[in-house]
Protein backbone atom coordinates (compact mmCIF):
# COMPACT_ATOMS: atom_id res chain seq x y z
CA UNK A 1 0.00 0.00 0.00
CA UNK A 2 2.96 2.27 0.52
CA UNK A 3 4.37 4.39 -2.30
CA UNK A 4 7.71 4.74 -0.53
CA UNK A 5 10.42 2.40 0.64
CA UNK A 6 10.13 1.27 4.25
CA UNK A 7 11.82 3.47 6.80
CA UNK A 8 14.81 1.81 8.53
CA UNK A 9 14.44 1.00 12.22
CA UNK A 10 15.23 3.97 14.43
CA UNK A 11 14.69 6.55 11.68
CA UNK A 12 11.88 9.02 12.21
CA UNK A 13 9.18 9.04 9.58
CA UNK A 14 8.29 12.62 10.52
CA UNK A 15 9.67 15.45 8.49
CA UNK A 16 10.92 17.28 11.57
CA UNK A 17 12.92 19.65 9.39
CA UNK A 18 9.70 21.20 8.08
CA UNK A 19 9.49 24.28 10.28
CA UNK A 20 6.06 25.32 9.01
CA UNK A 21 4.71 21.91 9.95
CA UNK A 22 6.35 22.25 13.36
CA UNK A 23 4.68 25.63 13.87
CA UNK A 24 1.32 24.12 12.95
CA UNK A 25 1.82 21.37 15.51
CA UNK A 26 2.70 23.91 18.21
CA UNK A 27 -0.35 26.06 17.44
CA UNK A 28 -2.72 23.10 17.41
CA UNK A 29 -1.25 21.62 20.59
CA UNK A 30 -1.58 25.01 22.30
CA UNK A 31 -5.30 25.15 21.52
CA UNK A 32 -5.78 21.59 22.79
CA UNK A 33 -3.89 22.48 25.96
CA UNK A 34 -6.47 25.18 26.75
CA UNK A 35 -8.46 22.32 28.23
CA UNK A 36 -5.61 22.03 30.72
CA UNK A 37 -5.97 25.73 31.54
CA UNK A 38 -9.62 25.20 32.45
CA UNK A 39 -8.69 22.01 34.25
CA UNK A 40 -6.25 24.03 36.41
CA UNK A 41 -8.64 26.95 36.92
CA UNK A 42 -11.59 24.78 37.90
CA UNK A 43 -9.49 22.63 40.23
CA UNK A 44 -7.88 25.49 42.15
CA UNK A 45 -10.53 28.22 42.14
CA UNK A 46 -12.10 26.65 45.23
CA UNK A 47 -8.98 27.63 47.22
CA UNK A 48 -9.95 31.27 47.55
CA UNK A 49 -13.55 30.40 48.34
CA UNK A 50 -12.99 27.75 51.03
CA UNK A 51 -13.23 30.10 54.04
CA UNK A 52 -16.26 31.92 52.60
CA UNK A 53 -18.06 28.66 51.79
CA UNK A 54 -17.31 27.33 55.29
CA UNK A 55 -18.88 30.47 56.80
CA UNK A 56 -21.71 30.98 54.28
CA UNK A 57 -23.05 27.43 54.50
CA UNK A 58 -21.91 26.73 58.10
CA UNK A 59 -20.09 23.45 57.39
CA UNK A 60 -17.64 21.35 59.41
CA UNK A 61 -14.35 19.80 58.31
CA UNK A 62 -15.88 16.64 56.82
CA UNK A 63 -18.52 18.51 54.78
CA UNK A 64 -15.97 21.11 53.72
CA UNK A 65 -13.60 18.40 52.52
CA UNK A 66 -16.38 16.76 50.54
CA UNK A 67 -17.41 20.07 48.95
CA UNK A 68 -13.83 20.87 47.92
CA UNK A 69 -13.29 17.34 46.59
CA UNK A 70 -16.68 17.04 44.87
CA UNK A 71 -15.33 18.21 41.51
CA UNK A 72 -12.89 15.32 41.62
CA UNK A 73 -15.72 12.78 41.66
CA UNK A 74 -16.94 14.23 38.39
CA UNK A 75 -13.36 14.33 37.12
CA UNK A 76 -12.90 10.61 37.77
CA UNK A 77 -16.12 9.78 35.89
CA UNK A 78 -15.28 12.21 33.08
CA UNK A 79 -11.81 10.72 32.67
CA UNK A 80 -13.01 7.13 32.61
CA UNK A 81 -15.70 7.73 29.98
CA UNK A 82 -13.92 10.38 27.90
CA UNK A 83 -11.61 7.85 26.26
CA UNK A 84 -14.45 5.68 25.04
CA UNK A 85 -16.40 8.72 23.91
CA UNK A 86 -13.34 10.09 22.08
CA UNK A 87 -12.96 6.80 20.21
CA UNK A 88 -16.64 6.89 19.26
CA UNK A 89 -17.23 10.53 18.27
CA UNK A 90 -13.72 11.96 17.94
CA UNK A 91 -11.28 14.01 20.01
CA UNK A 92 -12.66 17.40 18.97
CA UNK A 93 -16.23 16.54 19.96
CA UNK A 94 -15.03 15.71 23.47
CA UNK A 95 -13.17 19.03 23.69
CA UNK A 96 -16.33 20.91 22.77
CA UNK A 97 -18.37 18.96 25.30
CA UNK A 98 -15.80 19.77 28.00
CA UNK A 99 -16.07 23.49 27.16
CA UNK A 100 -19.86 23.34 27.64
CA UNK A 101 -19.48 21.54 30.98
CA UNK A 102 -17.00 24.17 32.20
CA UNK A 103 -19.39 26.97 31.21
CA UNK A 104 -22.40 25.39 32.95
CA UNK A 105 -20.32 24.74 36.07
CA UNK A 106 -19.10 28.35 36.21
CA UNK A 107 -22.62 29.74 36.23
CA UNK A 108 -24.12 27.08 38.48
CA UNK A 109 -21.41 27.28 41.17
CA UNK A 110 -21.38 31.07 41.05
CA UNK A 111 -25.12 31.31 41.73
CA UNK A 112 -25.38 28.32 44.11
CA UNK A 113 -27.80 28.89 46.99
CA UNK A 114 -26.87 25.86 49.06
CA UNK A 115 -23.85 23.70 49.69
CA UNK A 116 -25.40 20.80 47.80
CA UNK A 117 -26.18 22.97 44.77
CA UNK A 118 -22.54 24.05 44.80
CA UNK A 119 -21.48 20.39 45.01
CA UNK A 120 -23.66 19.42 42.03
CA UNK A 121 -22.24 22.11 39.76
CA UNK A 122 -18.69 21.41 40.95
CA UNK A 123 -19.27 17.80 39.87
CA UNK A 124 -20.46 19.06 36.47
CA UNK A 125 -17.25 21.06 36.15
CA UNK A 126 -15.35 17.97 37.29
CA UNK A 127 -16.76 16.03 34.34
CA UNK A 128 -15.21 18.66 32.09
CA UNK A 129 -11.92 18.49 34.01
CA UNK A 130 -11.81 14.71 33.66
CA UNK A 131 -12.56 14.85 29.95
CA UNK A 132 -9.91 17.53 29.39
CA UNK A 133 -7.35 15.57 31.42
CA UNK A 134 -7.72 12.63 29.03
CA UNK A 135 -8.30 14.24 25.69
CA UNK A 136 -5.58 16.92 25.72
CA UNK A 137 -2.54 14.65 26.31
CA UNK A 138 -3.91 11.96 23.98
CA UNK A 139 -4.63 14.46 21.19
CA UNK A 140 -1.30 16.28 21.59
CA UNK A 141 0.65 13.01 21.51
CA UNK A 142 -1.23 11.99 18.37
CA UNK A 143 -0.45 15.17 16.41
CA UNK A 144 3.09 15.84 17.63
CA UNK A 145 6.38 15.03 15.81
CA UNK A 146 8.42 12.67 17.99
CA UNK A 147 11.36 15.10 18.23
CA UNK A 148 9.22 17.66 20.09
CA UNK A 149 6.49 15.42 21.49
CA UNK A 150 7.74 15.77 25.07
CA UNK A 151 7.73 19.56 24.87
CA UNK A 152 4.30 19.69 23.26
CA UNK A 153 2.98 17.17 25.79
CA UNK A 154 4.35 19.38 28.57
CA UNK A 155 2.13 22.22 27.28
CA UNK A 156 -0.72 20.40 29.02
CA UNK A 157 0.93 20.84 32.42
CA UNK A 158 2.00 24.40 31.58
CA UNK A 159 -1.63 25.17 30.79
CA UNK A 160 -2.75 23.49 34.02
CA UNK A 161 -0.37 25.46 36.23
CA UNK A 162 -1.18 28.67 34.33
CA UNK A 163 -4.85 27.98 34.97
CA UNK A 164 -4.05 27.44 38.65
CA UNK A 165 -2.12 30.72 38.76
CA UNK A 166 -4.90 32.65 37.02
CA UNK A 167 -7.59 31.23 39.32
CA UNK A 168 -5.57 32.08 42.44
CA UNK A 169 -4.77 35.55 41.08
CA UNK A 170 -8.45 36.11 40.30
CA UNK A 171 -9.31 34.87 43.80
CA UNK A 172 -6.85 37.35 45.31
CA UNK A 173 -7.98 40.30 43.17
CA UNK A 174 -11.69 39.73 43.83
CA UNK A 175 -11.18 39.18 47.57
CA UNK A 176 -8.94 42.24 47.81
CA UNK A 177 -11.40 44.40 45.86
CA UNK A 178 -14.32 43.33 48.07
CA UNK A 179 -12.38 43.42 51.35
CA UNK A 180 -12.50 39.65 51.81
CA UNK A 181 -13.80 36.60 49.97
CA UNK A 182 -17.01 36.81 52.07
CA UNK A 183 -17.84 40.45 51.25
CA UNK A 184 -20.09 41.69 48.44
CA UNK A 185 -18.30 42.74 45.26
CA UNK A 186 -20.68 43.53 42.34
CA UNK A 187 -24.44 43.25 41.77
CA UNK A 188 -25.04 41.99 45.29
CA UNK A 189 -22.84 38.92 44.80
CA UNK A 190 -20.03 38.03 47.18
CA UNK A 191 -16.43 37.90 45.91
CA UNK A 192 -16.26 34.10 46.15
CA UNK A 193 -19.14 33.79 43.66
CA UNK A 194 -17.30 35.92 41.10
CA UNK A 195 -14.32 33.59 41.43
CA UNK A 196 -16.44 30.81 39.94
CA UNK A 197 -18.29 32.99 37.43
CA UNK A 198 -15.01 34.21 35.89
CA UNK A 199 -14.38 30.69 34.52
CA UNK A 200 -17.12 31.24 31.93
CA UNK A 201 -14.75 33.45 29.89
CA UNK A 202 -12.00 30.85 29.18
CA UNK A 203 -14.69 28.17 28.76
CA UNK A 204 -16.16 30.12 25.83
CA UNK A 205 -12.67 30.74 24.39
CA UNK A 206 -11.85 27.02 24.56
CA UNK A 207 -15.08 26.08 22.80
CA UNK A 208 -14.56 28.62 20.02
CA UNK A 209 -10.88 27.79 19.44
CA UNK A 210 -11.60 24.04 19.32
CA UNK A 211 -13.44 24.81 16.07
CA UNK A 212 -10.14 25.93 14.49
CA UNK A 213 -8.05 22.75 14.85
CA UNK A 214 -8.18 19.44 12.91
CA UNK A 215 -9.27 16.04 14.13
CA UNK A 216 -6.57 13.61 15.30
CA UNK A 217 -5.13 11.74 12.28
CA UNK A 218 -5.04 8.50 14.27
CA UNK A 219 -8.76 8.78 15.00
CA UNK A 220 -9.42 9.52 11.32
CA UNK A 221 -7.42 6.45 10.24
CA UNK A 222 -9.10 4.29 12.88
CA UNK A 223 -12.47 5.33 11.43
CA UNK A 224 -11.25 4.73 7.83
CA UNK A 225 -11.19 8.43 6.82
CA UNK A 226 -7.87 8.08 5.04
CA UNK A 227 -8.02 11.09 2.65
CA UNK A 228 -8.84 13.44 5.54
CA UNK A 229 -6.09 11.89 7.67
CA UNK A 230 -3.64 12.35 4.80
CA UNK A 231 -4.46 16.07 4.63
CA UNK A 232 -4.03 16.52 8.39
CA UNK A 233 -0.75 14.58 8.49
CA UNK A 234 0.59 16.56 5.55
CA UNK A 235 -0.17 19.83 7.34
CA UNK A 236 1.27 18.66 10.65
CA UNK A 237 4.26 16.62 9.60
CA UNK A 238 5.15 17.48 6.01
CA UNK A 239 5.17 15.20 2.95
CA UNK A 240 8.16 13.00 3.73
CA UNK A 241 7.19 9.31 3.98
CA UNK A 242 3.53 10.25 4.37
CA UNK A 243 2.15 6.98 3.02
CA UNK A 244 4.58 5.00 5.19
CA UNK A 245 3.27 6.92 8.16
CA UNK A 246 -0.33 6.09 7.32
CA UNK A 247 0.55 2.43 6.74
CA UNK A 248 2.29 2.15 10.12
CA UNK A 249 -0.63 3.77 11.94
CA UNK A 250 -3.01 1.34 10.25
CA UNK A 251 -0.88 -1.62 11.26
CA UNK A 252 -0.60 -0.37 14.84
CA UNK A 253 -4.40 -0.13 14.93
CA UNK A 254 -4.65 -3.77 13.85
CA UNK A 255 -7.89 -4.43 15.72
CA UNK A 256 -10.97 -3.73 13.58
CA UNK A 257 -13.32 -3.34 16.55
CA UNK A 258 -13.63 -0.19 18.59
CA UNK A 259 -11.14 -0.02 21.49
CA UNK A 260 -12.67 -0.71 24.91
CA UNK A 261 -11.69 -1.38 28.50
CA UNK A 262 -11.74 -5.10 27.65
CA UNK A 263 -8.64 -4.51 25.49
CA UNK A 264 -6.69 -3.65 28.64
CA UNK A 265 -6.95 -7.14 30.11
CA UNK A 266 -3.64 -8.83 30.81
CA UNK A 267 -1.69 -11.11 33.13
CA UNK A 268 -0.87 -8.55 35.83
CA UNK A 269 -3.84 -8.69 38.23
CA UNK A 270 -6.18 -8.65 35.25
CA UNK A 271 -4.53 -5.77 33.36
CA UNK A 272 -1.64 -5.27 30.95
CA UNK A 273 1.54 -4.40 32.94
CA UNK A 274 1.94 -1.08 31.08
CA UNK A 275 -1.57 -0.07 32.18
CA UNK A 276 -0.58 -0.65 35.82
CA UNK A 277 2.45 1.56 35.27
CA UNK A 278 0.16 4.36 34.05
CA UNK A 279 -2.23 3.89 36.97
CA UNK A 280 0.56 3.96 39.55
CA UNK A 281 2.16 7.02 37.94
CA UNK A 282 -1.18 8.77 38.39
CA UNK A 283 -1.62 7.62 41.99
CA UNK A 284 1.89 8.64 43.08
CA UNK A 285 1.46 12.02 41.39
CA UNK A 286 -1.46 12.72 43.73
CA UNK A 287 -0.43 10.88 46.91
CA UNK A 288 2.54 13.22 47.41
CA UNK A 289 -0.11 15.81 48.36
CA UNK A 290 0.54 18.44 45.71
CA UNK A 291 -3.07 19.53 45.49
CA UNK A 292 -3.23 20.24 49.20
CA UNK A 293 -0.98 23.19 48.31
CA UNK A 294 -3.38 24.44 45.64
CA UNK A 295 -6.77 23.55 47.17
CA UNK A 296 -6.13 24.37 50.83
CA UNK A 297 -3.06 26.60 51.03
CA UNK A 298 -5.06 29.68 52.05
CA UNK A 299 -6.71 28.01 55.04
CA UNK A 300 -3.44 26.18 55.80
CA UNK A 301 -1.41 29.38 56.07
CA UNK A 302 -4.22 31.12 57.94
CA UNK A 303 -4.31 28.23 60.41
CA UNK A 304 -0.64 28.72 61.29
CA UNK A 305 -0.90 32.46 61.83
CA UNK A 306 -0.88 34.30 58.47
CA UNK A 307 -3.65 36.80 57.60
CA UNK A 308 -6.11 36.06 54.77
CA UNK A 309 -4.46 38.71 52.59
CA UNK A 310 -0.96 37.33 53.20
CA UNK A 311 -2.21 33.78 52.61
CA UNK A 312 -3.59 34.83 49.22
CA UNK A 313 -0.25 36.43 48.32
CA UNK A 314 1.73 33.35 49.38
CA UNK A 315 -0.53 31.13 47.29
CA UNK A 316 -0.17 33.32 44.19
CA UNK A 317 3.62 33.38 44.58
CA UNK A 318 3.64 29.59 44.89
CA UNK A 319 1.62 29.27 41.68
CA UNK A 320 4.13 31.49 39.85
CA UNK A 321 6.93 29.21 41.07
CA UNK A 322 4.93 26.29 39.70
CA UNK A 323 4.75 27.89 36.24
CA UNK A 324 8.48 28.71 36.13
CA UNK A 325 9.50 25.19 37.10
CA UNK A 326 7.16 23.70 34.49
CA UNK A 327 9.12 25.70 31.90
CA UNK A 328 12.24 23.86 33.11
CA UNK A 329 10.56 20.55 32.31
CA UNK A 330 9.51 21.76 28.86
CA UNK A 331 13.08 22.81 28.10
CA UNK A 332 14.67 19.56 29.28
CA UNK A 333 12.21 16.70 28.78
CA UNK A 334 13.30 15.89 25.21
CA UNK A 335 16.99 16.27 26.09
CA UNK A 336 17.32 14.71 29.54
CA UNK A 337 14.45 12.27 29.18
CA UNK A 338 11.37 11.43 31.22
CA UNK A 339 12.78 8.98 33.76
CA UNK A 340 15.73 11.07 35.04
CA UNK A 341 13.44 14.06 35.68
CA UNK A 342 11.01 11.90 37.64
CA UNK A 343 13.81 10.51 39.80
CA UNK A 344 15.22 13.97 40.54
CA UNK A 345 11.73 15.21 41.39
CA UNK A 346 11.09 12.32 43.77
CA UNK A 347 14.24 13.12 45.74
CA UNK A 348 13.38 16.81 45.98
CA UNK A 349 9.79 16.12 47.04
CA UNK A 350 10.85 13.61 49.70
CA UNK A 351 13.30 16.02 51.34
CA UNK A 352 11.01 19.08 51.24
CA UNK A 353 7.96 17.18 52.52
CA UNK A 354 10.04 15.69 55.33
CA UNK A 355 11.13 19.22 56.34
CA UNK A 356 7.51 20.40 56.38
CA UNK A 357 6.51 17.39 58.47
CA UNK A 358 9.29 18.14 60.96
CA UNK A 359 8.44 21.86 61.19
CA UNK A 360 4.73 21.25 61.83
CA UNK A 361 5.33 18.32 64.17
CA UNK A 362 7.75 20.26 66.40
CA UNK A 363 5.80 23.55 66.45
CA UNK A 364 4.04 24.81 69.55
CA UNK A 365 0.39 23.78 69.52
CA UNK A 366 -2.60 25.82 70.70
CA UNK A 367 -6.24 24.76 70.72
CA UNK A 368 -8.54 26.90 68.55
CA UNK A 369 -12.26 26.01 68.52
CA UNK A 370 -11.40 22.57 69.85
CA UNK A 371 -8.78 21.91 67.17
CA UNK A 372 -5.07 21.58 67.99
CA UNK A 373 -3.28 24.03 65.68
CA UNK A 374 0.51 24.45 65.31
CA UNK A 375 1.76 28.00 65.73
CA UNK A 376 4.88 28.70 63.69
CA UNK A 377 7.46 31.14 64.97
CA UNK A 378 9.41 33.41 62.62
CA UNK A 379 12.12 30.87 61.82
CA UNK A 380 9.71 27.94 61.54
CA UNK A 381 7.36 29.97 59.34
CA UNK A 382 10.18 30.82 56.93
CA UNK A 383 11.33 27.18 56.91
CA UNK A 384 7.80 25.97 56.12
CA UNK A 385 7.41 28.50 53.30
CA UNK A 386 10.77 27.60 51.76
CA UNK A 387 10.08 23.86 52.04
CA UNK A 388 6.61 24.28 50.49
CA UNK A 389 8.07 26.14 47.52
CA UNK A 390 10.95 23.66 47.12
CA UNK A 391 8.28 20.94 47.04
CA UNK A 392 6.42 22.82 44.29
CA UNK A 393 9.70 23.28 42.37
CA UNK A 394 10.53 19.58 42.60
CA UNK A 395 7.02 18.59 41.53
CA UNK A 396 6.70 21.24 38.82
CA UNK A 397 9.88 20.22 36.98
CA UNK A 398 9.11 16.51 37.15
CA UNK A 399 5.97 14.73 38.32
CA UNK A 400 3.59 17.51 37.27
CA UNK A 401 4.33 17.64 33.52
CA UNK A 402 6.18 14.36 32.97
CA UNK A 403 3.33 12.13 34.15
CA UNK A 404 1.03 13.76 31.58
CA UNK A 405 3.67 13.32 28.88
CA UNK A 406 4.04 9.62 29.74
CA UNK A 407 0.29 9.03 29.94
CA UNK A 408 -0.10 10.56 26.48
CA UNK A 409 2.64 8.52 24.82
CA UNK A 410 3.51 5.34 26.72
CA UNK A 411 0.52 3.18 25.76
CA UNK A 412 0.29 1.27 22.44
CA UNK A 413 -1.91 2.89 19.78
CA UNK A 414 -4.69 0.32 19.90
CA UNK A 415 -5.39 0.86 23.63
CA UNK A 416 -4.17 4.43 24.15
CA UNK A 417 -7.53 6.13 24.70
CA UNK A 418 -8.91 3.41 26.97
CA UNK A 419 -5.67 3.04 28.97
CA UNK A 420 -5.27 6.78 29.36
CA UNK A 421 -8.88 7.05 30.51
CA UNK A 422 -8.35 4.39 33.18
CA UNK A 423 -5.07 5.94 34.37
CA UNK A 424 -6.56 9.44 34.47
CA UNK A 425 -9.60 8.09 36.32
CA UNK A 426 -7.27 6.57 38.91
CA UNK A 427 -5.54 9.93 39.19
CA UNK A 428 -8.77 11.70 40.01
CA UNK A 429 -9.81 9.07 42.53
CA UNK A 430 -6.41 9.46 44.23
CA UNK A 431 -6.79 13.25 44.10
CA UNK A 432 -10.23 12.91 45.69
CA UNK A 433 -8.88 10.73 48.50
CA UNK A 434 -6.12 13.23 49.32
CA UNK A 435 -8.44 16.23 49.07
CA UNK A 436 -11.33 14.87 51.09
CA UNK A 437 -9.10 13.54 53.87
CA UNK A 438 -6.87 16.59 54.35
CA UNK A 439 -9.20 18.68 56.58
CA UNK A 440 -9.66 15.78 58.99
CA UNK A 441 -5.95 14.82 58.91
CA UNK A 442 -5.07 18.48 59.47
CA UNK A 443 -7.22 18.49 62.59
CA UNK A 444 -5.28 15.47 63.92
CA UNK A 445 -1.72 16.55 63.02
CA UNK A 446 -0.20 18.54 60.16
CA UNK A 447 3.17 16.96 60.91
CA UNK A 448 1.74 13.46 60.50
CA UNK A 449 -0.08 14.49 57.32
CA UNK A 450 3.03 15.79 55.58
CA UNK A 451 4.95 12.79 56.87
CA UNK A 452 2.52 10.52 55.00
CA UNK A 453 3.04 12.52 51.80
CA UNK A 454 6.85 12.28 52.28
CA UNK A 455 6.63 8.48 52.49
CA UNK A 456 4.74 8.33 49.17
CA UNK A 457 7.32 10.65 47.59
CA UNK A 458 10.08 8.23 48.66
CA UNK A 459 8.13 5.26 47.31
CA UNK A 460 7.68 7.07 43.99
CA UNK A 461 11.47 7.04 43.53
CA UNK A 462 11.60 3.25 43.92
CA UNK A 463 8.66 2.79 41.55
CA UNK A 464 10.20 4.89 38.77
CA UNK A 465 13.60 3.27 39.19
CA UNK A 466 12.23 -0.25 38.82
CA UNK A 467 9.19 -0.06 36.56
CA UNK A 468 9.01 3.12 34.45
CA UNK A 469 10.66 2.89 31.00
CA UNK A 470 12.15 5.76 29.04
CA UNK A 471 10.08 6.87 26.02
CA UNK A 472 12.24 9.75 24.76
CA UNK A 473 12.47 9.63 20.95
CA UNK A 474 10.31 6.50 20.58
CA UNK A 475 7.59 6.72 17.90
CA UNK A 476 4.05 6.11 19.15
CA UNK A 477 3.71 3.21 16.70
CA UNK A 478 6.75 1.55 18.30
CA UNK A 479 5.51 1.61 21.92
CA UNK A 480 5.69 -1.99 23.17
CA UNK A 481 2.96 -3.66 25.17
Amino acid sequence: MSEHAPVPDGESIYDDSDTSSGRSAVRIASVAALGGFLFGYDSAVINGAVSAIETRFEVGSASLGFAVASALLGAAAGAIYAGRLADRVGRLAVMKLAAVLFFVSALGAGFAQSLWMLVVFRIVGGLGVGAASVIAPAYIAEIAPSAIRGRLGSLQQLAIVTGIFCSLLVDYLFANAAGSSRDTLWFGLEAWRWMFLAMAVPAVAYGVLSLTIPESPRYLIATHKIPEARRVLSTLLGQRNLEVRIDRIQRSLHSEKKPSMADLKGPALGLMPIVWVGILLSIFQQFVGINVIFYYSNVLWEAVGFSESDSFKITVITSVVNILTTLIAIATVDKVGRKPLLLIGSVGMTISLAVMAFVFQTADVVTVDGVATPQLGDAAGVAALIAANVFVIAFGMSWGPIVWVLLGETFPNRVRAAALALAAGAQWVANWIVTVTFPSLRDVSLGMTYGIYAVFAALSFVFVLKWVRETKGVELEDMPE
